[in-house]
C-alpha cells in the first residue's frame, strides 16, 4: 500500500500495483479465521484504486479497478463488487473509440460481467447485453488476430445461454458455428484449445437432446474424449472435463440402455472427485455430480445402496456449501430430489417430509429475482422465464404424488392445472414440449381413472399422440411415450369395448417390449402391461395360445424384480384374479411378496392397496371352481404377510447360526440383507435344507401338515358368500362349507357388537376395566353376549362340527383360522350349555405359524418361568390393577415344580422384562396392554416406568420362548383396518417366537385373571411331568371351565389360545 502511496497518478505501473495489493490481502487472509479483518482492509485498498485520476491512462486505471473487483465478486460472492466493477468496465469502453485497438478486449472483459450478472439474477437485458458486446467484440478482431479464438468462444457462450433460455434453434446452431470457428483457428498447442473443445462437445450434446440425432452424442463424445487426453494429470481443470466425459456416457447409456455406459460414468465421476482435494472450492459440486451418476445407477438397477451412496455424497455437498453460496438452494433441492427417490422405494413418509423440508429451504434462500427461483416456487417464477414451464410440470409431478399418496382429488385437480400451464408456456418447437405433452396426459388419464370422464381419456390420448409424434424414432423417450400410448389404448377398450383399440395397444406395447434391452430397469413393467394387454383378448376370444403368453410375460416380469414393490403388488393382483378365472393353478406365483419395506410402511400398504379384499375374492373364485387346494394356498398367501415374513426371517437367523455363519453374519439384521442383497441372499438361503420355501408360497401338501395335531378351520368371507374350509387332517383333501345365513353385512354387525362389549365391560364392584376404566350408567350385556354366541354356534360353529362328525372327529384340538370378517369373533365359546363339546379350541394366524412351531428344537427350552405383575404405572389414566397381586401369588402357590423369576412393583421395567424376554421359556405378564390402531407395532405393554412396544418385542431374539400368558386387556383385539395380519399383542409374541399365546379379546375383570391364572398353572405344572406348549391350550381349557362355573359368560369368553 506504501508503494502505491508513492507512486504517482497515471503511471504505468500503478495498475499493476494495484491487483499485487489485492492479491496480497487474499493471501494475507485466506485462513477462514481471519476473514472478518479482510473486510476494513479490502475496503481501503479500493479506496487507494479509487483516487482520482486524470492521467491519459484512466481506462487502464479503470480496467484495472474492475478486475480487482471482479476477482472480489469470484472470490466472495458478493454482489456489490460485480456491480461496482460493471459500472468500472462500462466507463472504460465508453471512453475508448471504437478504433482504438484495446476496445474489442475492453467489450470481451464487460461481456464477461453482463454473463457473470445474467448467471445470478436471470435477467434477459444482461443477456442480450452480453451477447451484443461479445459480438462487438468479434467484429472488430482480425481473422489473424491471436484474440479471436478466445472472442469467438465467448460469443458461443453467450448464444449457448440465450438458446438455453428461449429454446431458439437458431441460437444453438450459432453456438455450433462460432465455437467450431474457434477450434478450427486455434493450433494444437494453443493453451485454451481443450477449453474450445469442451465447449464444443456441450453444443453437440445440447443439439442431441434438442434433436435426438445419435450423431451428436457421438461427437460430443469424441470430444470429451479427446480434451481429457490433451490434459495432463495436474491440469486445474482435469476434474471439469472429466465430469464432461461422464455425462457424455450418461447420456449414451439413457439413448442405448448399455449398463456399460452407466459403469463408466460413474468411475469417471469418481476419478473426478478423487482429483479435488478437500477445501477446494469445486468440491461440492463435484460431490453433487458424483451423486448424480449414483442416482442414475439406481434408478438402473433398483440397488438401495446406490440411493443411499447418492444421498450421502449430495448431503455432503450440502454441508460444504455455505448458506450464502448461490449453489446451496441447488444442493438442498437435489437432496430433497433424492428422499423423494427413496420415498417412492420405500414409502417412508419422514423421507417426504423431509424431502419437502429441504424444498421449503431451497425455496428460502433464494431472492425472488434469482434466475433459478422457479426451480423451487413457481409463482416468484418470472412469466417469461424458459425455466417456467419445466418447473410447473414438476410440481405438477409432485401434486400427482401426494395424490397417489393421500386420494386428495383437489391435488390431482392441481397437478393438471400445473401441466396445462405447463405446455401453454412451451412453443410448438420447443424441445421440451413432447415431455409437457406427455406429463399433461397422464394428469388427464389419471382424472379418468378417478372420476370416469371420457373426455379425460380422449385428451390423454390426443395429447400422448401429439408427444410421440413429436419424438424422432431414435430419442431415449420415445419407448416411454409409446407405453403410455398403450396404456391409454387399454382404457379406452375397456371403456368402449372398440377391439381396434386393444391391436393398437397390443401392437404399441409389444413395440415397447421389442425396443427395450433384457436388462433395462422399465423391461418388467413393460412386459406387465403387455400381459395385462393380452389378458382382455384372452377374455374376448378365448384363445389357448394367449393364456400361454400371459403366463410368460407376467412370470419373466416378476423374475426380473425391477419394478418398484407396490406396483410389483398391483400387478400380481391383476394377474391373480386373472388366474383365478381361468389358470387357478398360476395363483400362488401371482400371490409372491416383496419384503424390503419396514413394516409400518407395509401396514399402510396392505390397507391401501386392499389386499385382504382381493385375497378373499381370488379365494372365493377357487372355492366356485372347487379348486380347494389352490384356495387354501392362495388364502395362506394373503394372511399375516408380514408376520409370516418376520417368523420365516426369525427361523432363518436361529438356524444360519448352525447352519451357515457366512450367511447368518452377512449382516447384524437380516431383513436389511434382504433389502440390499435379496436375490442372491434368497437364493442362498434357499439351497440350505428346511428352507426350499423361504419366502415362497407353500404348496398345499406342506401346508396341510398344519392339521398334524387336531383339524384346522378356514373362514373365508366375501360379498359373493362366506365359507369354510376344513383341513381335516394331513392325508385328507380340504372339505368345503358353506355358511348360507352368514353374510359380510352380518358379520359386520356382530363385529360392532364385540366392540360395544368392549365398552360395556362391567367391573365387579369397582367398576372399573383392566385399563382406562368404564363410563357410569351402562346396561350389562350377559344377554346380548348369550344371543352373539347363539347366533355364531347355529350358522357358523355347529355346521362345522357336522362336517367333521362325517371325518369320525369329535374331540381333541381344533384350531379356527378367521378371516375379513369372521376375525375377532368368539368361535370357541359358542357351543351351548346343552352341548356336550370335548374339543380344545385355539386359534392362529396362519397355517405356517402351526408349521414354524411345530419344527422347533425342544432343546432350546429354558423351563423357566418369568412371573410380571405391575399394580399402578406412571400412563396417565391407568387404573390400578386391584387383581394383580392375587394373580402373582396364585401362581406361585401353584407353579413350584418350575424356576420361577418374578418382576413385581418397580422391579418390573422395560429393561428388566426384556431380559427375562430373552431367558424365560414361560412367561406371565399381569399388566395393562394397550391396541394402537394407527400404527399397530406401536401397541405395547404399560410397565413400571416405560411402555414395552410390539415393534421392539418383534426385533428381540427369543431362542427360549414356548408360552405366553397374556392376562392385560386387549392383548387378542387386531386391527379392524388389516383383519388378516393378527396386529395384537398376542400375534405380536407368536411372530417374535413364542409358540402360543393366553390372550383376550377384550378387558377382562380383575376378579377373573387370578382365578384363571390358578387353575391353568395348577394344571399345568401339577401332572408330575415338564409341560410342552402345546399343554397349554388344554390348561386354559380346564381353567375357563372352572371360571364357568361362577361367572356369566361375557366374563370367561374372552380369555383365548393362540398358538400350537
Amino acid at each position: 500500500m506504501q508503494l502505491i502511496q508513492q507512486t504517482s497518478p497515471g503511471h504505468p505501473d500503478l495498475p499493476g500495483y494495484h491487483m499485487k495489493l489485492m492479491e496480497a490481502l487474499e493471501e494475507k487472509y485466506s485462513n477462514p479465521s481471519d476473514t472478518a479483518n479482510l473486510e476494513p482492509d479490502l475496503e481501503e485498498a479500493l479506496d487507494y484504486m479509487l483516487m482520482p485520476d486524470n492521467d491519459s491512462n484512466e481506462v487502464l486505471h479503470l480496467q484495472s479497478l474492475a478486475d480487482a473487483q471482479a476477482n472480489q465478486y469470484q472470490k466472495r460472492g458478493d454482489l456489490k463488487y460485480l456491480e461496482a466493477a460493471l459500472q468500472n468496465a462500462r466507463a472504460a469502453v465508453d471512453l475508448l473509440p471504437e478504433e482504438h485497438p484495446n476496445k474489442a478486449q475492453h467489450l470481451q472483459d464487460l461481456a464477461v460481467l453482463y454473463t457473470d450478472r445474467y448467471r445470478r439474477l436471470g435477467d434477459l437485458e444482461d443477456l442480450e447485453a452480453a451477447l451484443q458486446n461479445d459480438q462487438m467484440a468479434v467484429d472488430l478482431t482480425s481473422k489473424d488476430h491471436f484474440d479471436r479464438s478466445q472472442r469467438l468462444h465467448n460469443l458461443a457462450v453467450s448464444h449457448s445461454d440465450r438458446y438455453r433460455r428461449l429454446g431458439d434453434l437458431e441460437d444453438l446452431e450459432a453456438a455450433l458455428r462460432y465455437i467450431q470457428e474457434a477450434v478450427d483457428l486455434a493450433p494444437t498447442d494453443h493453451p485454451e484449445r481443450a477449453q474450445y473443445l469442451q465447449r464444443l462437445a456441450i453444443s453437440y450434446s445440447d443439439r442431441y437432446q434438442r434433436l435426438g440425432d445419435l450423431k451428436d452424442l457421438e461427437t460430443a463424445l469424441q470430444y470429451s474424449k479427446e480434451i481429457v487426453d490433451l490434459m495432463p494429470q495436474d491440469h486445474p481443470d482435469r476434474a471439469q472435463q472429466l465430469h464432461n466425459c461422464a455425462v457424455s456416457y450418461a447420456d449414451w447409456y439413457e439413448r442405448l440402455g448399455d449398463l456399460k455406459d452407466l459403469e463408466i460414468a460413474l468411475q469417471t465421476e469418481q476419478e473426478t472427485i478423487n482429483l479435488i482435494p478437500e477445501g477446494h472450492p469445486m468440491r461440492a459440486q463435484h460431490l453433487q455430480n458424483l451423486a448424480v451418476s449414483y442416482t442414475n445407477h439406481y434408478r438402473r438397477l433398483g440397488d438401495i445402496g446406490n440411493l443411499e451412496a447418492a444421498l450421502k455424497y449430495k448431503q455432503a455437498a450440502m454441508d460444504l456449501t455455505p448458506s450464502d453460496h448461490p449453489d446451496k438452494a441447488q444442493h438442498l433441492q437435489s437432496l430433497a430430489g433424492s428422499y423423494t427417490d427413496r420415498y417412492q422405494r420405500l414409502g417412508e413418509l419422514k423421507d417426504l417430509e423431509t424431502a419437502l423440508q429441504y424444498n421449503q429451504a431451497a425455496v428460502d434462500l433464494i431472492p425472488k429475482d434469482h434466475p433459478d427461483r422457479n426451480q423451487h416456487l413457481q409463482n416468484l417464477t418470472p412469466e417469461d422465464h424458459p425455466d417456467r414451464a419445466q418447473c410447473l410440470q414438476r410440481l405438477a409431478v409432485s401434486y400427482g404424488d401426494r395424490y397417489q399418496r393421500l386420494n386428495d382429488l383437489k391435488d390431482l385437480e392441481a397437478a393438471l392445472q400445473m401441466a396445462q400451464a405447463a405446455l401453454d408456456l412451451t412453443s410448438s418447437d420447443h424441445p421440451s414440449r413432447a415431455q409437457h405433452l406427455q406429463g399433461l396426459a397422464l394428469s388427464h388419464a389419471v382424472r379418468y381413472q378417478r372420476l370416469g370422464d371420457l373426455e379425460d381419456l380422449e385428451a390423454a390420448l390426443q395429447k400422448i399422440q401429439a408427444a410421440v409424434d413429436l419424438t424422432p424414432d431414435d430419442h431415449p423417450n420415445k419407448v416411454q411415450r409409446l407405453q403410455n400410448l398403450g396404456v391409454s389404448y387399454i382404457y379406452r377398450y375397456e371403456k368402449l369395448g372398440d377391439l381396434k383399440d386393444l391391436e393398437a395397444a397390443l401392437q404399441k406395447i409389444q413395440k415397447v417390449v421389442d425396443l427395450t434391452p433384457t436388462d433395462h430397469p422399465q423391461r418388467a413393467e413393460y412386459l406387465q402391461n403387455l400381459a395385462l394387454s393380452y389378458t382382455h383378448r384372452y377374455e374376448r376370444f378365448k384363445e389357448p395360445d394367449d393364456l400361454k403368453i400371459i403366463y410368460t410375460h407376467f412370470k419373466t416380469s416378476f423374475d426380473l424384480m425391477t419394478s418398484s414393490p407396490e406396483r410389483s403388488w398391483e400387478n400380481a393382483l391383476s394377474w391373480a384374479t386373472f388366474a383365478a378365472k381361468y389358470q387357478p393353478e398360476h395363483c400362488i406365483t401371482a400371490f409372491i411378496l416383496w419384503i424390503g419395506h419396514s413394516i409400518p410402511v407395509r401396514c399402510e400398504a396392505l390397507e391401501r392397496l386392499n389386499i385382504s379384499q382381493t385375497t378373499s375374492s381370488v379365494t372365493r373364485k377357487c372355492i366356485n371352481l372347487s379348486e380347494l387346494t389352490y384356495a387354501v394356498e392362495i388364502i395362506e398367501q394373503g394372511l399375516g404377510t408380514i408376520y409370516q415374513q418376520m417368523l420365516q426371517l426369525k427361523t432363518a437367523a436361529q438356524s444360519f447360526r448352525q447352519l451357515s455363519g457366512e450367511l447368518y453374519t452377512s449382516g447384524s439384521d437380516p431383513s436389511m440383507n434382504l433389502v440390499n442383497r435379496r436375490n442372491d441372499l434368497i437364493k442362498d438361503i434357499r439351497k440350505q435344507p428346511g428352507f426350499e420355501f423361504f419366502l415362497l408360497p407353500k404348496p398345499y401338501g406342506t401346508l396341510c401338515q398344519a392339521s398334524k395335531r387336531g383339524p384346522v378351520v378356514i373362514l373365508n368371507s366375501h360379498n359373493d358368500g362366506c365359507d369354510g374350509i376344513i383341513i381335516p387332517n394331513p392325508t385328507s383333501q380340504p372339505v368345503h362349507v358353506l355358511f348360507p345365513n352368514v353374510t359380510l353385512d352380518l358379520l359386520g354387525s356382530h363385529r360392532t357388537t364385540l366392540t360395544q362389549l368392549y365398552g360395556h365391560r362391567v367391573r365387579g364392584k369397582s367398576g372399573s376395566t383392566r385399563l382406562y376404566g368404564q363410563p357410569e350408567g351402562r346396561l350389562p350385556i350377559t344377554e346380548q353376549c348369550a344371543t352373539l354366541l347363539t347366533w355364531l354356534w347355529t350358522c357358523i360353529v355347529s355346521p362345522v362340527y357336522e362336517v367333521l362328525k362325517l371325518h369320525a372327529i369329535s374331540n381333541g384340538r381344533l384350531w379356527w383360522l378367521p378371516t375379513g370378517g369372521f376375525t375377532g369373533l368368539p368361535l370357541h365359546a359358542c357351543p351351548p350349555v346343552n352341548h356336550s363339546d370335548q374339543f380344545v379350541h385355539s386359534y392362529t394366524a396362519t397355517l405356517g405359524s402351526l408349521l414354524e412351531a411345530y419344527v422347533k428344537k425342544q432343546s432350546s427350552i429354558s423351563n423357566q418361568l418369568a412371573v410380571v405383575g405391575v399394580t399402578q404405572t406412571n400412563s396417565a389414566g391407568a387404573n390400578y390393577l386391584n387383581g394383580v397381586e392375587q394373580e402373582v401369588e396364585n401362581i406361585l402357590s401353584v407353579a413350584k415344580q418350575i424356576n420361577i423369576k418374578c418382576l413385581q412393583g418397580n422391579k418390573a421395567t422395560v429393561d428388566g422384562v426384556k431380559m427375562q424376554l430373552q431367558t424365560c421359556s414361560w412367561l406371565h405378564l399381569a399388566c395393562h396392554g394397550k391396541q394402537d390402531l394407527i400404527e399397530p407395532t406401536k401397541s405395547h405393554l404399560l410397565l413400571y416406568g416405560g411402555e414395552l412396544e410390539l415393534g421392539t418385542i418383534l426385533r428381540m431374539p427369543l431362542s427360549h420362548a414356548e408360552v405366553v400368558f397374556l392376562a392385560a386387556c386387549e392383548t387378542a383385539m387386531g386391527d379392524s383396518k388389516l383383519v388378516n395380519e393378527s396386529f395384537h399383542l398376542g400375534g405380536g409374541f407368536i411372530a417374535a417366537g413364542f409358540l402360543g399365546a393366553i390372550g383376550t379379546l377384550w378387558s377382562v375383570d380383575d376378579r377373573d385373571a387370578p382365578v384363571v391364572a390358578k387353575h391353568f398353572y395348577s394344571h399345568l405344572f401339577g401332572r408330575g411331568h415338564q409341560p410342552q406348549a402345546s399343554d397349554a391350550a388344554e390348561a386354559l381349557h380346564f381353567a375357563i371351565k372352572e371360571l364357568k362355573k361362577t361367572v356369566p359368560s361375557e366374563r370367561w369368553v374372552p380369555f383365548i389360545h393362540i398358538g400350537v
